[in-house]
């Protein structure tokens, strides 16, 4: 090489080597001479994982946790999520209390934890969002990550507008009464009654279906806008913007807040739960084993759908999250610690819940005692009962539902055939229990209604509406995360622009959900923009892994990555038993739908019940369209791919930098180098290699073909790394 030419010298302490996926391809999709480019990299530290030199008027290091702890607490705080309060404990009731554990725990195990140790080795490995985290391994399944966004942004149009229910309800807590302890009273000209709407329902579920929600009767009448919830709904938004507009800088300071907040209130719950009478009773009917059911298929289809969406698989956030950790981090600690403290947080949470529950099962049944008495006063007044009948002992104005029992085992005895005229209620502790309730209707009805026999009911009001607001938000900066950081890496836009149109698109989207109708709606997506997607996303994540891009292949990186190779479990579970379950998990999915034609459950104000519907044509249209729009971009960029309508270069939507090192550059003149190489570009400016088709740049036959060799032997590699311990050379 001339001793004049104007280039940068590498300065190498150890031996040079070059790994695919830390190498930049400087390639020039406009010209196809090459041009000399030089780099040096030195005094790079093993401690600190950057993109591009610290300092750089050029690019910005890519963002890292403050601490282990805060990236904990993220992944923590997007993993536990309302499901948690209130799925969970239904799931648990319904399919045989504490035996539904051991399936959901050896599910855990088997897809849980292995797949979410999947999505945080590759997001921490490739350091980039979704869509350039599944384009780097196969660029055909790159619309994985494209299907992980849609998901994302579906999710998040609903998701927040339960935030801004909570928001709602948090808002009207700070009064003595509750607003939704008794029943409101109509007045006319000479006399006051009853709401009969809330008569013929409960307190708590007028409040929320005619005071909050104003509900209209079917998804077809829309009824214009809640004004109330629209403003709840913007400033949902608005905390979510705030708290990600600088990304992980800004939110996850937030997270120290909202992942220990919830915490916090589940304990002071459960504490306040135990001192009230009945608790201990809904605690152990909760986890009173019903071994029999544990062995039905749906029991353990169930416990797969939850253990699956319990721990955000298949959203991106996770990937996301992960991106910003060093190479060096043990994300196989960080996914078996999250799996368990979400395992944990949702025993707790079912403790909490049912601990309540019994309490208000405790306080429903001494007023089912106290009304049938009331019954067996009169018939004994009027002679249809006998006063030899009732045992002398039992006191009339304090009778315990003991008494009330063993009263009507003797009414069934001596009047076994007109028993049932009487019209007297069993009032079994039991059958309040099994009145299984989820979501909305858990913690907008029936939690709501025992806050308030506690003492101090708008304290505890605000404690629970403030943890859900919290929980909600946790959940929904990792869904955000999801969106933004796949489309800032791939298409290199302002955070904070896209972050704030993001918020703006979604909040004018989500003004369908704050409509008369807009629960329908919400219910609507909860069922069909999420569920089968998301299976089919995470089924392809782990065939792209574990049988596209080699389960072989993939445990030398972990190797290189964390320093050790992971047990052999994950090699089968990865490349077998994971694929079949998650197979047969999507299998039974689209059965169930095709079995059960798509309804819903509307609120019939003048019976004050709710009763199934059918969606009317258009509703059945948009259902199917969730799905479709969902999945879609997984064959379109597979297809384009197959057919090569898409070049892989710096257009392309797998166009991504992988930039490390520190880089200097200088003024070169090509024409004073006797060779020409890779034309030297800012690292922003560079696409990086794709697996799938050859990363080499093909010279044209009018350039020299005098090209400088690297180390290992390979050819036209503008870009040079140092073997470092962050760094190791994988197939990645």
């Amino acid at each position: 090489m001339p001793k004049n030419s104007k280039v940068v010298k590498r300065e190498l302490d150890d031996d040079v080597t070059e790994s695919v996926k830390d190498l930049l391809s400087n390639e020039d999709s406009g010209d196809d001479s090459f041009k000399k480019s030089s780099l040096m990299i030195d005094d790079v530290q093993e401690d600190k994982d950057i993109d591009i030199e610290e300092g750089s008027d050029t690019e910005e290091e890519r963002p890292a946790w403050n601490s282990k702890l805060q990236y904990i607490l993220a992944q923590v705080g997007f993993s536990v999520g309302l499901g948690n309060v209130w799925r969970f404990p239904y799931l648990c009731q319904k399919n045989g209390g504490g035996a539904y554990l051991v399936p959901y725990l050896i599910l855990l195990v088997v897809i849980g934890i292995p797949l979410f140790f999947l999505e945080l080795a590759v997001g921490q490995r490739i350091r980039r969002g979704s869509i350039g985290v599944w384009n780097y391994i196969s660029p055909r399944l790159g619309g994985i990550g494209f299907a992980s966004c849609v998901v994302c942004f579906f999710v998040a149009l609903y998701y927040n507008v339960i935030i801004g229910w909570s928001l709602f309800y948090f808002s009207q807590s700070f009064q003595q009464p509750l607003p939704w302890d008794q029943c409101p009273l109509v007045k006319n000209k000479t006399t006051a009654f009853v709401e009969p709407e809330c008569e013929k329902s409960s307190a708590t579920t007028f409040y929320w279906y005619r005071e909050a929600l104003d509900i209209s009767s079917s998804i077809t009448e829309s009824g214009g806008l809640n004004w109330r919830m629209v403003v709840c709904l913007l400033s949902a938004w608005v905390m979510v913007c705030l708290a990600m507009i600088k990304g992980i800088q800004s939110s996850g300071k937030v997270m120290y807040f909202s992942s220990l907040f919830p915490y916090v209130v589940l304990i002071c719950f459960l504490v306040r739960a135990l001192l009230l009478k009945g608790s201990v009773d809904g605690i152990s009917h909760m986890f009173t084993p019903k071994l029999e059911i544990m062995l039905e298929p749906k029991v353990w289809r169930e416990a797969a759908t939850q253990v699956f969406f319990a721990l955000g698989l298949g959203f991106g956030g996770v990937i996301a999250f992960s991106s910003y950790n060093k190479r060096d981090n043990n994300c196989h600690f960080d996914a078996v610690l999250v799996s368990f403290i979400n395992f944990f947080t949702s025993v707790l949470a079912t403790l909490v819940v049912f601990a309540v529950l019994g309490f208000k099962a405790n306080i429903m049944n001494e007023k089912c005692v106290a009304l049938n008495t009331d019954k067996i006063i009169g018939f004994l007044n009027s002679g249809v009962l006998s006063h030899d009948l009732i045992p002398h002992h039992m006191n009339f104005s304090s009778i315990n539902t003991e008494d009330y029992h063993q009263m009507t085992d003797i009414f069934k005895g001596v009047k076994e055939t007109e028993f049932s005229s009487l019209g007297l209620d069993p009032c079994d502790i039991k059958d309040e229990l099994n009145k299984a309730v989820q979501g909305t209707g858990l913690a907008f009805i029936a939690f709501t209604e025992a806050m308030t026999h506690f003492p101090a009911s708008p304290f505890w009001s605000v404690m629970f509406f403030l943890m859900l607001v919290n929980l909600g938000l946790g959940s929904m900066f990792g869904t955000i995360e999801g969106i933004i950081t796949p489309l800032v890496d791939t298409f290199k836009v302002r955070k904070e622009f896209l972050t704030v149109g993001c918020c703006l698109l979604a909040f004018s989207i989500g003004l369908i959900f704050v409509q008369r109708s807009g629960n329908y709606f919400v219910a609507m997506f909860d069922d069909y923009s999420a569920t089968l997607p998301l299976l089919i996303v995470v089924v392809l994540e782990n065939i792209a892994v574990a049988w596209v891009y080699g389960t072989d292949k993939f445990f030398e990186d972990l190797k290189d990555m964390l320093g050790f190779s992971p047990y052999r479990f994950y090699y089968y579970m990865w490349k077998y038993v994971s694929p079949l379950v998650l197979l047969a998990l999507l299998a039974a999915s689209i059965i169930q739908m095709g079995m059960n034609p798509p309804t819903y459950s509307a609120w019939i104000g003048e019976l004050a019940v709710e009763k199934t519907l059918s969606y009317p044509p258009w509703g059945l249209a948009m259902c199917v369209t969730l799905v479709a729009f969902a999945i879609l971009p997984v064959p379109v960029v597979f297809i384009l791919r197959y057919f090569n309508l898409i070049e892989e270069d710096s257009n392309s939507l797998s166009a991504m930098s992988y930039k490390k090192g520190r880089i200097i550059q200088e003024n070169s003149s090509p024409e004073d180098d006797d060779t020409s190489l890779i034309e030297g570009r800012t690292p922003n400016e560079v696409p990086s290699p794709m697996p799938g088709k050859s990363i080499y740049r093909e010279p044209s036959s009018s350039t020299t073909t005098d090209m400088d060799t690297a180390p290992n032997g390979r050819y036209g590699i503008g870009y040079l790394m140092a073997d470092m311990p962050d760094m190791p050379e994988s197939d990645l």
